[in-house]
Formats: C-alpha cells, sequence, structure tokens
C-alpha cells in the first residue's frame, strides 16, 4: 500500500515531442487529408545517434552522446539548430526537427525540418574541449549533412565560433571549402548579416502585427521578457524601439524589474561584460520564478521549452503571448490560454526569424554573392508579415486559436509538396 502511493506521488515528466504530435493531431483534424499521409508526413525519417570520444585538458577521455534527427525533406534539405545541453535527449531533439518542419513551412521557405544537439555542460568545459567534440560530432554526421541534405545551425549554448569549427571540419573532409554547409557563421566565413540578430526581429514584427490585429497601441503596452540569451535581448531591444515599455526581464540567474521601463541598450551592455543581468543598477531585483505572471500586455517567453503547462496556465496575466522559445507553452495549456482569450503567437511562426535568415545566409553562400543589412531585413520583413497574414486569415476563416491555424498552413504546404513529388515505393 505504501509502495502505491509513492509511485502515485511521482510526476511523470512532459513529453516534448508527444505535446508535438497533439499540436499536429488537433490541426491535422481541421484537414481533410488522408489518415495514412497523416501518418507519413508527422514522424521523423531518420533518428541518428552518436557516441563522441572526446580528449579533455587533463588527458582523459570522456565519452559524449550526440543526435541528430531529420524530421522531414520533402520541402528541401532538412534545416534546425545544434544545442549543447545537459538535458539534450531523443525525444527533444524529435520535437525540435518536427518543429522545423512546421516552421520552415508556415514561412513558406524551401526546407524541411531537423535539429541536432549533445548531452553535455558547456559551462563545465573549456574552448579547448568544446571544439573538439564540436569536430568529432561533425565527423561522426558527415553521410547525413551538407548543403543539400541537412544544414545546421547554433542554437542552445552554440554560437557562431561552434559553426566556424564546424564548416571547417565539414569543408577539410569535402576538401575544399563548403560555406553553405551550415548557417549561423562569422560572416567573414559566409555568415549573413542580421543573421544573429534575426530570430529576435522576427518575434517582434511579428508582436507589432498582433498588436495591429487587436487595435492595440505599442506605446501603450508594457512587456515581460523571460530570457536574455541572443533571442530574448534583441526582442526586448526592438520591442523597446518599437515603443513598447520593457519592464520585466530575467535570465537563469535572476530578474529585473524597473515600472518605468527598463533601459534595455544598456543592459545589453552590461551583460557582454558580467554575462547575468543581476546586478544591473538601472533596475531592481527581481524573482525570475515569477515572470510569467507578471501584469503585462505582452509576455515574451525566450528561455526553454514547457514553461507554461496546465498547472500554471490560468496565473497569466498577458494579453499576448509571443513565443520565442521552442514549445513554451504546452497544448494543455493552449486549451487555458484561449478560454482567458490570451492571444498566443505560435512558435513555429513567431521565431521563425532565424530560420528565415539561415534560408537566406545558404542561398547568399550558393551564389557567392552578398546581400546589404537593409536587404536582409527588407526580406525578413516580407517573409515574416507574409506568413503572420497567411495564418491569421486561416484563423479567422476557420474560427480557431492561431496555433492550429499555423500547423494547418504548414501542414498543408508539406502535403500539397508530397502529392505532387509522389510517394517513392
Amino acid at each position: 500500500m505504501t509502495q502505491m502511493k509513492r509511485l502515485k506521488s511521482v510526476t511523470i515528466p512532459v513529453s516534448t515531442f508527444e505535446n508535438v504530435m497533439k499540436q499536429f493531431d488537433q490541426a491535422a483534424t481541421k484537414l481533410k487529408i488522408d489518415p495514412g499521409l497523416m501518418e507519413f508526413i508527422k514522424y521523423p525519417r531518420k533518428s541518428t545517434i552518436v557516441k563522441l570520444p572526446v580528449r579533455m585538458d587533463d588527458g582523459s577521455f570522456k565519452m559524449f552522446t550526440g543526435y541528430r534527427v531529420q524530421h522531414s525533406i520533402a520541402r528541401g534539405p532538412a534545416k534546425g539548430g545544434i544545442r549543447y545541453h545537459p538535458n539534450v535527449d531523443l525525444d527533444e531533439v524529435q520535437a525540435l526537427a518536427a518543429w522545423m518542419t512546421w516552421k520552415c513551412a508556415v514561412v513558406n521557405i524551401p526546407f524541411g525540418g531537423g535539429k541536432g544537439g549533445i548531452v553535455c555542460d558547456p559551462g563545465k568545459m573549456s574552448e579547448g574541449e568544446l571544439e573538439r567534440l564540436t569536430r568529432r560530432y561533425t565527423t561522426a554526421l558527415l553521410e547525413v549533412v551538407g548543403p543539400e541534405k541537412d544544414i545546421p545551425a547554433p542554437d542552445v549554448n552554440t554560437n557562431e565560433k561552434t559553426m566556424a569549427w564546424f564548416m571547417d571540419t565539414f569543408s577539410m573532409h569535402a576538401q575544399h571549402t563548403v560555406t553553405s554547409a551550415i548557417t549561423g557563421k562569422p560572416v567573414v566565413l559566409g555568415g549573413s548579416l542580421g543573421r544573429r540578430e534575426a530570430t529576435g526581429v522576427g518575434v517582434v514584427i511579428t508582436v507589432r502585427e498582433a498588436l495591429k490585429h487587436l487595435k492595440m497601441i505599442a506605446t501603450k503596452t508594457t512587456a515581460a521578457v523571460q530570457g536574455f540569451g541572443n533571442v530574448g535581448s534583441v526582442a526586448a531591444d526592438y520591442l523597446q524601439r518599437l515603443g513598447v515599455k520593457v519592464i520585466y526581464v530575467c535570465d537563469v540567474f535572476g530578474g529585473l524589474c524597473n515600472p518605468d521601463g527598463i533601459d534595455i541598450p544598456a543592459l545589453i551592455e552590461y551583460v557582454s561584460k558580467k554575462k547575468k543581468v543581476v546586478g544591473f543598477p538601472g533596475a531592481k531585483p527581481f524573482d525570475k520564478n515569477k515572470i510569467l505572471y507578471t501584469k503585462v500586455d505582452i509576455l515574451v517567453p525566450a528561455a526553454l521549452e514547457n514553461q507554461i503547462t496546465g498547472k500554471n496556465a490560468a496565473r497569466i496575466k498577458a494579453r499576448i503571448i509571443a513565443e520565442g522559445a521552442n514549445g513554451p507553452v504546452t497544448p494543455e495549456a493552449d486549451k487555458i490560454l484561449e478560454k482567458n482569450n490570451v492571444f498566443v503567437i505560435p512558435d513555429i511562426l513567431c521565431n521563425a526569424g532565424g530560420v528565415t535568415v539561415s534560408y537566406f545566409e545558404w542561398v547568399q553562400d550558393r551564389m557567392g554573392f552578398f546581400w546589404t543589412q537593409e536587404e536582409v531585413n527588407n526580406r525578413l520583413e516580407q517573409f515574416m508579415t507574409s506568413a503572420f497574414n497567411d495564418v491569421l486569415q486561416v484563423a479567422l476563416k476557420n474560427k480557431v486559436h492561431l496555433r492550429i491555424a499555423a500547423f494547418m498552413v504548414a501542414i498543408q504546404r508539406v502535403v500539397d509538396v508530397v502529392m505532387l513529388r509522389g510517394i517513392y515505393a
């Protein structure tokens, strides 16, 4: 009896992949598509697991586990980032790869979905160890990645330098420089201007369009941003440029609050030196665990997935949630938020600016001709605005919330391509 009570008290972790499947199913039921075809496009086509022996700085060897999942290549090469994190597992990577398929389809770029990751704690590793790990991982994936197969990019705890190591390793094996093998590279190595800021800028473009739709005035709104990494910091900066008063921010170390608005450029400068928001003199300390429940007009979850669930969704006070992170809201939370009239801009639309400019980078690398910052920004504006309006029209026509509408747009675009290509047998 005691043992059964203990079993009942165990909390079953949320499966990110199951959440994606639920989101898919909710949208798929709205479309009149053959069930067998739906099964074909629903699940990952290939999952690769690699074991990576790396020599550490002390001379010892340590084994790491790496993943690369290709969810779909129907619309083009797989596309998606590589994350380094202690909690990386196959379930998460499969989920993220599926989101990438739908994200690329929503913004209508010719890519499928992929994602990669390595189980490691980069904060406890030297730069040399990270470089050796990256090169080993790249070499282990040579058969599945490449400019016409699967094009990685930065994600959690990876950056331009990581991508440079990846590109160099791939190029050494190809015996010629292959800049288009990866995106998110330094500009001098074939990266695109505007790529670093693209995800955060895309978030703000969709927020701006949502404010128009809801007839809200940017200069009369407030915002909270959870996560102050690349996406969160840029989103906060561009929200402020839009006229929104950003009054709460947080990172993994702590939170900040200033009812008069935080000076975001000054905070970005501070974080570039201190590596955390804590201690910034232009705001008061704030409990980072309460940032989701602050009374603001716009909430930007830009940290990790599964932040807003069925257990805490009722506590959300924001009018708009702009999903800067992948999967911050679970399907159970979606139902509560919809009931409470919260306007959620889903991740596969909201944070698609990064993959859109990654596409621009890949195009520029392939043709060997590079665009100005203005050209990149103008094209990003066109893609994101068009995608938002496509999704909004489907939402209004079918009387569904934006997440279901975004999945409906994406699924239909993948299905159309599959039907035209046919099923190889």
